[in-house]
């Protein structure tokens, strides 16, 4: 039997009618339809879905990312062009099973008794023989070795013959039945589960989105959905000792407030670690409490392991910071000044800087991280937050995949994954609302065999993080490098650091008080052009100084500069303890190499824009776990039209129909003759190796 494509034909005067239900029922529109949504679903795959609409202009920028948000692009599962399209596969597909099913149905029961002797001879697969035995007994026989081979026939007297009509395989029809069956159960499992349910609340109870911020309990009842809502799929946001009773639905630019039956309540958030730092296990210990029935019991929610309670689930979603309290030491930034400052602040909250005329910044707490699993292995090359000196900053660091997979692939790159301690984030907003995020370090990260402090720095959240690599002290500190750019930026430190270096350096006695001034001269020069102005400073305004000397000279100028620059930091350096009263710093290779890289952070720090930056010293972890609850009554029908669709692509697939006709009529000698045929929908191999089996043993006395 062949499926057309064509639909249903209504016998109407309308023609436009007939001409939109043929175009609704037929095979070409389900297939069109289909095509779209699978186009649909591979934008919502590489599109990710619901994330703020900040992130969307960062990404495609002001122009295209309204373009995109007037499609619903970010929420392609839930847009109204979407479930529109699903409604009109289902009920295009649905005609089509109507028009088709029936037909198909009747085709398997069929045993297609119409066919002539004259018809047989015009198949490919055929066979003639004799036999002895009458007409009667030979049809018999034949019968017998047919049902053998699994088919089942039937007898038919016409024409003064018997037509022995067989079949097998006949289920392949319930494949195709099954199969478009299944797209219909799938489709309507998805609308079940779809935001549907909560379009016709807000239709019909004039329910309506929450915009802006507000505490969850004074949000009024509109904007909240009550515990009959039959689908949903929202998030609670739940910290270490606190509970919550509601879930936050996204819906368009804003959220609705969605009742739970149950209140859940966080005992403890557990993260467990592999070997190399990194985690292994999310856990959630909670309390539920049932306030129709006040039950109360314990229970444990692990990531795929869900908690099911009253036709809800509630998954581990993720976690996030709960309101950590934090501890961090400040440092200027700016100026001749060194004097550190304690701040305290909680992480969702913000903490005013006080400066000498008020309130100058707002410290906003973004985030904190109690752990942060890097690839510190120097054999990929590169450091995990390598710094560029020419820019003064590094690029983002990313994690690279291995050039191949596989076991024996690993000795090329090794990782080496090393949990490098907590970091905190922050944004510094200035009075006039202007703000820039900071993600700076607790503790030094060892790279190429020096202890760094990592700070990052960022203009906006599309960027990177940039990072500023400060050396760490005898102490595990930052506090000599503060020591150094505070006396770096003291004008009068300076002078005495280049008086300092002419002194010590040794003349013959011959040399005159010219050249000692000329030394003095060189090293306030060159301090003073390393900390620059307002365009450049650092190695980039050395740069600048030695391109202004004729390029002949440009090399040796630059190591006699260097030279220069390096011994004036020193003395710098020293004078800079001896104002605080600390003993002088020994002239030795690790000093040296501390000296070496704290100058070239402090190059750096040009670009480190910023009046201050704040070191964490300790802090009092608040964990918070944030928990996915769906109620999905659609689930189990999906579930059916997946066992339809395994069912029906299994018949298609492995269920092979064969038909099977042999046309016996007495001969003159009182024996029989028979021909037989033999046909099915897909010719193979396997079939011309079956009708040769067959032939075999029919023919066969």
């Amino acid at each position: 039997m062949n499926v057309s494509t064509e639909g249903i034909v209504l016998q109407t005067r309308r023609r436009w009618v007939s001409d939109i239900v043929e175009l609704l029922s037929s095979m070409r529109f389900s297939i069109s339809l289909l095509t779209v949504i699978c186009i649909a679903s591979v934008i919502g795959t590489v599109v990710t879905q619901n994330e703020p609409m900040s992130n969307y202009v960062n990404q495609f920028g002001p122009f295209w990312s309204d373009i995109l948000g007037r499609f619903s692009i970010y929420s392609v599962y839930a847009a109204w062009w979407f479930l529109l399209i699903m409604a009109f596969l289902v009920t295009s597909t649905s005609l089509c099973i109507a028009r088709n099913a029936p037909k198909m149905i009747a085709d398997m029961k069929s045993w297609r008794e119409s066919v002539r002797e004259q018809s047989l001879r015009n198949f490919h697969h055929r066979v003639e023989w004799s036999s002895a035995n009458s007409r009667e007994a030979f049809a018999q026989e034949v019968g017998r070795k047919v049902a053998s081979k699994g088919y089942q026939w039937k007898l038919v007297e016409k024409d003064g013959a018997t037509l022995l009509t067989a079949k097998q395989g006949a289920a392949n029809k319930l494949g195709y039945i099954f199969a478009h069956s299944a797209i219909v159960i799938i489709c309507i499992g998805g609308l079940l589960d779809s935001n549907i349910p909560i379009g016709i609340q807000q239709w019909l109870y004039n329910k309506s989105p929450f915009i802006g911020n507000g505490i969850i309990a004074e949000i009024p009842a509109k904007h909240r959905l009550g515990l009959g809502n039959p689908s949903f799929r929202g998030n609670t946001f739940v910290p270490e000792g606190a509970s919550s009773n509601t879930a936050i639905i996204p819906v368009g630019e804003g959220v609705m407030i969605q009742e739970l039956p149950f209140t859940l309540q966080l005992k403890k958030f557990v993260i467990d670690f592999y070997s190399t730092g990194m985690p292994k296990l999310f856990a959630s210990e909670v309390l539920v409490t049932d306030p129709e029935t006040g039950k109360t019991f314990p229970a444990t929610i692990k990531v795929n392991e869900p908690l099911i309670y009253k036709g809800m689930a509630v998954y581990q979603s993720s976690f996030e910071d709960g309101g950590s309290h934090l501890k961090l030491v400040g440092f200027p930034m700016k100026g001749p000044n060194n004097q550190q400052f304690q701040v305290e602040g909680e992480v969702g909250r913000s903490t005013p800087l006080l400066g000498s005329t008020g309130s100058e910044y707002v410290i906003e707490w973004s985030g904190f991280r109690p752990f942060n699993v890097e690839n510190t292995s120097a054999a990929n090359g590169q450091d995990v937050r390598a710094v560029n000196q020419s820019k003064g900053f590094s690029e983002k660091f990313t994690t690279k995949l291995d050039e191949q997979l596989g076991s024996a692939a690993k000795n090329k790159k090794t990782k080496d994954l090393k949990n490098v301690g907590p970091s905190v984030q922050y944004k510094l907003r200035d009075k006039t609302g202007q703000a820039r995020e900071f993600n700076n370090y607790m503790l030094p990260v060892t790279i190429d065999g020096a202890e760094i402090f990592l700070a990052g720095l960022r203009d906006s959240p599309a960027d990177g993080f940039r990072y500023l690599r400060i050396p760490a002290d005898e102490k595990n500190s930052m506090n000599e490098w503060m020591r150094l750019r505070a006396a770096l930026s003291d004008s009068g430190l300076r002078e005495k650091a280049a008086i300092r270096y002419a002194e010590k350096v040794p003349l013959d006695a011959k040399s005159n008080a010219n050249l000692r001034e000329q030394l003095k001269a060189s090293s306030a020069r060159s301090l003073n052009v390393f900390i620059g102005d307002r365009e450049a400073s650092g190695y980039v305004a050395i740069a600048r100084f030695i391109g202004k000397l004729p390029e002949d000279q440009q090399e040796k100028a630059a190591d006699l500069f260097m030279k220069i620059l390096n011994g004036s930091l020193w003395e710098l350096w020293q004078i800079a303890r001896e104002k605080e009263g600390l003993p002088l710093m020994t002239a030795d290779e690790k000093n040296g190499r501390f000296l070496q890289l704290a100058t070239n952070a402090m190059a750096d720090a040009f670009f480190y824009d910023a009046p201050i930056m704040l070191q964490l010293q300790g802090f009092e972890q608040v964990k918070a776990s944030v928990f996915q609850v769906t109620r999905s009554p659609g689930k189990n029908v999906v579930y059916l039209g997946c066992l339809f669709l395994v069912l029906g692509v299994f018949a298609m697939l492995y269920v092979r129909e064969r038909r099977l006709w042999v046309w016996i009529r007495s001969d003159a000698e009182g024996g029989s003759h028979a021909l037989m045929a033999m046909s099915t929908q897909r010719r193979s191999l396997d079939f011309d190796k079956e009708f040769e089996q067959l032939k075999g043993d029919l023919t066969r006395p």
